[in-house]
Parts: C-alpha cells; sequence; structure tokens
C-alpha cells in the first residue's frame, strides 16, 4: 500500500502540473471536472450502466459514483464533492478512505443538487469538463467554457504519457485479464458455449458484463470473421474448430485489452496458421523502439501477412512485395494493427501530433488505424494483428484481375474457422519495450 500511496502521490503532481499549463494557455482559473449523471432509458424507469467520465478517473480511481465534482485550480491540492445521498433503495458509497484520499480534500455531497450553492462563488473563468452540458448552464458556467476544444486537446495528448501509477494499473489490469484468459481457454477445452465460456472468463476476473471496459468477443467457429462478435450463443457448436478471445478487464479505472485465438485440434493447418501468425506478431513486437512513427508497424505487419499468405500457400504467383502493394493482404487484415491504451480502451489522442491538437490521419491505404503518433517512452499501445476468412472483402478479390492468384480451394476450406487475432498490450521506454502480456506467460 505504500508503493501504491508514493506512485499516486507523484501521479498527482504530474497532473497538477499539466493542469497550471492548460490553465495558464488559456487565462482559465479552474478546471470542474463532473464524474457523469446516470442516463435513463427512454419511456421507463431504470438507468443504463454508469460509465464515469474518463478525465475525471484520470485524477482518482472512483469508477462508479455519478455526480461527483472535481475542482482543479493546479495549486491547491484537488477538491472532490464526493455524492454520498440518504438512500434505502441502493447502496450509497460511503465517503472514501483509501490510499489516494490524503491527496484530495473531500466534501459529502448528499443531494446532487446542492453543488450549486457548494461550488466556489467566482465561476466565470472556470472550463467545465465533462458529459452534461445543461448541468455547466445551470451552475453558472458559459457556454464557450463547457468542454473547450483546446483545453480537451491538451488534456487528451498528455494521457499518452503514463505515469508509474497509470503502469502499475495497467500491469494490474493485465493480471487479472490473463486469469480470464486461462479460464476461458480451459472452457472452450471442456467444449462450453459461448455464453459459458463468457461466464467463466467473468467468474475468474471478479468482474460482472458492465464492469469489462468493453463488451467480450467470445467467438467460436466461424464466428470469428465478425471483428466485433458479441452474440454470445447459448449452445455449443456441434463441430469445435476454433476460439478467438478478445477480452480485458479495468483496475482503477485502466484497461487491460487481450485476444488469443486456439484451434480445437493441434495438428490441423489452422493450429499452424496460429502458431505462426504468433511468431510475426512477436517478431514485430521485437522490432518496436521509440522514435518511430506508430504507421511504420502497421505496414510492417501487412509485409509480414504477405509472407504468411505465400508459405501457407493462400496466395500464388506473386512476391511478398506485389502482393502488399496491391493490397492483397487487405481483405485478410482489414482493421489497425492496434491502438493506444489507458483509460479507455481505443485511447484518446492516436492521431494528434502535439498538445494543440494537429491531427494526422491514418494513411489513405489503411484508413482503420488508430494511431499515427511517433512512439515516445511512456505511451501504451496494442499490437494485434489479424487474419481473417471473410466473404464481403474477399468477394470482389474472386472475380477481380488477381483472382488467379488466390487458391479459393484453401481458402474456403479455411473459412469455418474464422480468423486469427492475436494481442498484447506495449509499454514503449526510452531504450526497449515491455510486453506486459507476455511477461505474464500467456502463450
Amino acid at each position: 500500500m505504500e508503493t501504491l500511496v508514493n506512485l499516486y502521490h507523484d501521479h498527482i503532481k504530474v497532473l497538477q502540473t499539466r493542469a497550471q499549463q492548460v490553465l495558464a494557455r488559456f487565462e482559465l482559473d479552474a478546471m470542474l471536472i463532473h464524474s457523469g449523471e446516470l442516463l435513463t432509458v427512454f419511456l421507463d424507469d431504470h438507468t443504463y450502466p454508469f460509465k464515469v467520465n474518463p478525465q475525471f478517473k484520470a485524477w482518482l480511481p472512483v469508477t462508479s459514483v455519478p455526480h461527483c465534482w472535481l475542482w482543479i485550480d493546479g495549486v491547491n491540492k484537488p477538491k472532490l464533492w464526493f455524492y454520498s445521498p440518504v438512500d434505502y433503495w441502493h447502496k450509497v458509497e460511503p465517503l472514501p478512505q483509501s490510499f489516494w484520499t490524503s491527496e484530495m480534500e473531500i466534501v459529502a455531497l448528499r443531494n446532487a443538487d446542492d453543488i450549486n450553492q457548494l461550488l466556489p462563488a467566482q465561476r466565470q473563468n472556470v472550463a467545465y469538463i465533462g458529459p452534461v452540458p445543461e448541468r455547466a448552464s445551470q451552475i453558472g458556467i458559459k457556454s464557450a467554457s463547457v468542454n473547450p476544444q483546446g483545453v480537451i486537446d491538451f488534456l487528451h495528448y498528455h494521457r499518452a504519457y503514463k505515469t508509474d501509477y497509470e503502469l502499475y494499473c495497467m500491469r494490474q489490469a493485465q493480471k487479472s485479464a490473463v486469469t480470464g484468459h486461462r479460464a476461458a481457454k480451459e472452457a472452450f477445452l471442456s467444449g462450453m458455449s459461448e455464453f459459458d465460456i463468457n461466464v467463466a472468463y467473468l467468474s475468474a476476473t471478479g468482474h460482472r458484463d458492465i464492469d469489462v471496459p468493453y463488451g467480450n468477443i467470445v467467438a467460436l467457429n466461424e464466428h470469428a470473421s465478425i471483428l466485433h462478435y458479441t452474440q454470445l450463443d447459448h449452445l455449443p457448436p456441434e463441430q469445435s474448430r476454433s476460439f478467438l478471445l478478445d477480452a480485458g478487464t479495468e483496475y482503477n479505472g485502466y484497461a487491460a485489452d487481450l485476444t488469443r485465438t486456439y484451434a480445437a485440434h493441434g495438428d490441423s493447418e489452422f493450429a499452424q496458421l496460429i502458431k505462426d501468425m504468433n511468431s510475426e506478431e512477436l517478431a514485430l513486437i521485437g522490432t518496436m523502439k521509440a522514435g518511430v512513427r506508430y504507421t511504420e508497424y502497421h505496414q510492417q505487419m501487412h509485409q509480414r501477412l504477405a509472407r504468411l499468405l505465400v508459405k501457407h500457400q493462400l496466395i500464388k504467383g506473386l512476391s511478398e512485395e506485389a502482393i502488399v502493394a496491391n493490397d492483397l493482404t487487405g481483405p485478410f487484415m482489414p482493421h489497425g494493427i492496434g491502438h493506444p491504451l489507458g483509460l479507455q480502451v481505443h485511447d484518446v489522442a492516436g492521431f494528434m501530433q502535439d498538445d494543440s491538437g494537429t491531427h494526422l490521419a491514418a494513411p489513405r491505404q489503411y484508413p482503420w488505424l488508430r494511431c499515427t503518433r511517433i512512439m515516445e517512452p511512456r505511451m501504451v499501445v496494442t499490437i494485434e494483428p489479424g487474419l481473417y476468412f471473410i466473404d464481403s472483402l474477399l468477394a470482389p478479390w474472386r472475380e477481380g484481375k488477381f483472382s488467379q492468384h488466390f487458391d479459393w480451394g484453401r481458402i474456403d476450406a479455411l473459412k469455418p474457422y474464422g480468423g486469427i487475432r492475436i494481442e498484447d498490450n506495449i509499454v514503449i521506454h526510452p531504450h526497449s519495450v515491455e510486453n506486459m502480456t507476455r511477461d505474464l506467460k500467456l502463450a
């Protein structure tokens, strides 16, 4: 606990420095960061699961309490109005007492509407950062100061550089996610359905469906060709061929995002394809270093994918260079090599080139890539190559001028397996990279 206290203390110092900088740049007195509010289902009497404002949980690990407010002026101790009403219908969170609370001035907020009377009287030069603009208006903050773009850009850009506290939280998230992945693999090998595999994962991680950072992708057989498959069939398939699991967890609001693919039979062509993809993914990570633009790793993976397609005779009669140049790898990997990771699974500022928000779009050939930044120390990204057999993407190539170079018989034989994705979470250091996932021996 003492180590965590120290890590968090240093984390707050970094955030306070950033706050001083952004407030000075935009001539503001303070930021008022709102945790958010519950959203009621249309024409109903219950609410959607609460998701906290990520700019709020950047400061403190309060991720499940709406109606909280954080006053940041960059100089004084951050002041937290913590929502703790009198309520016999729901469990009320008591005023927190934890490793982080000594860094905050904490005041109980018994009634959500009382915040207007409790806030400092001078709010003319305060930026509201949060998801409910009408609430900002009600407490006297002018519309121009609601989520001002320059402030948001600055905060987003610097979130890419993780503090030691944030890296600690992300490593902890890896541990629970790896535990879940191992349980899910065992459930798959025992013949369970997608629904029951998901239950096994959640039971092992101690999460509910609404607690995981994104909907778990639990895909058997051809379902693995649907990139964001979340249907969860209740019955196991008649024949089990393959299993793709893309699932993560959170720790103090920080996400892990891991993917593995398994074959039901280790001697199949698909099993060998997984093995070779795994080798190429690790080899690509082995080339990563600070100072290189992320797009280069995406392009490198397409070269590696061309090698796999040739090796497994899925494409014939073309060089690897020609395969990439003519985008024959495109229908097999229709997504980016990965994305920034942190407080959000697809973390912010992947395209920002500076803290003024200068935008560099993804290359035209690869529009789905989520990051174009130069890799720098303390950045965390995912590396997740894929190789899929998707009818809608392959169909145009069956009639195109390169059709004769595809071995459609071999491709059709692999379609019932769906596809492959392997994903690790990587920290960039000054002279090395850290594979948080492989460090925990997740095969």
